[in-house]
């Protein structure tokens, strides 16, 4: 009997195009099957993280709403309480001014929170993140050794962790060579904006003492900084030796080679959809979870060695 009843609702599923109503069955179930993202900005980084990522969860029928904040402070608070009332079964975070404080007052339920690329302020949750500090040491470390006195960087916006990271990698590779840095080589920036960085590069260029070396800290950076050394014939190494960000596209187009830091877009998207199949089946047996990913330092011939 239970198998003729099961046969005759199967036919008039089919009879009927039957769809399932995914609201009705999240008020059933409290799934909504949704993961929601939070991103300052649709960018090349966040892009790739957010495709790898999403192609683990389709896999197990989840689907994933993404936001972007604009990089503007009101927003993403207002963002992530616009995901959080959508019922969305996780949250994966790119925060700039979100702290602890700020999810308290929105979040009342249990759901997975993973913040990616930069930790949370006063806020305990899964962390993934990169090793900015390590690589962004070697790669000074690569110009001192190389003979490099004179050393500029361009960083992304000074509240930023991986900004800080990344420039703290700088200043400890300097005090561990004993080399003295010039602050006038420190130029912060926009980490969103192509603009941004081809202005830090001509404000380096046409210093009175202008660095033989730069470390250019992000991909946006990197592409207007090239734009800059193009404008100004700068020859790469002859000229100036240049370790960029994350532009691999580009690195192939400028001759010779640019020198990368490289990081794991892919894997980060891989790690972060994981642990969040991870935590949705109840496993909490590593939380809070903090990785540090690897980053790559890929040398071509975009950097020189001169005589100290």
């Amino acid at each position: 009997m239970l198998e003729k009843n099961r046969i005759l609702i199967e036919e008039a599923i089919k009879a009927l195009d039957f769809e399932v109503n995914e609201i009705a069955r999240g008020l059933r179930t409290n799934k909504t099957m949704t993961v929601g993202v939070l991103i300052p900005v649709f960018e090349q980084f966040f892009s790739t993280i957010i495709s790898s990522l999403e192609t683990i969860l389709l896999e197990t029928g989840y689907s994933v709403v993404v936001c972007d904040y604009k990089d503007d402070e009101k927003l993403e608070k207002e963002r992530f309480d616009f995901l959080y009332k959508k019922r969305v079964d996780a949250l994966v975070v790119v925060p700039s001014s979100l702290k602890g404080s700020d999810i308290r007052k929105i979040v009342k339920r249990d759901i997975p929170i993973i913040a990616i690329d930069r930790p949370i302020p006063d806020y305990e949750c899964d962390t993934i993140v990169v090793n900015n500090f390590e690589v962004s040491y070697k790669a000074v470390e690569k110009l001192i050794t190389m003979g490099h006195r004179k050393i500029g960087i361009i960083c992304g916006p000074q509240n930023i962790y991986t900004a800080k990271e990344r420039l703290r990698g700088y200043i400890e590779a300097h005090k561990n060579y004993n080399v003295e840095i010039d602050q006038g080589y420190i130029k912060f920036s926009d980490y969103h904006s192509m603009e941004s960085g081809f202005k830090k590069m001509m404000e380096l260029l046409e210093k009175d003492n202008p660095p033989t070396a730069v470390f250019i800290t992000n991909y946006d950076m990197t592409v207007g900084s090239i734009i800059a050394l193009n404008e100004k014939d700068v020859k790469i190494p002859d000229e100036l030796s240049v370790i960029g960000f994350d532009s691999i596209e580009i690195a192939r187009m400028v001759k010779p080679p640019l020198s990368l830091v490289l990081q794991p877009t892919e894997e980060i998207g891989k790690v972060a959809a994981e642990l969040i199949l991870k935590r949705l089946k109840g496993d909490k047996s590593d939380f809070p979870l903090f990785k540090k990913l690897d980053a790559q330092l890929l040398i071509k011939k975009s950097i020189k060695e001169i005589k100290c």
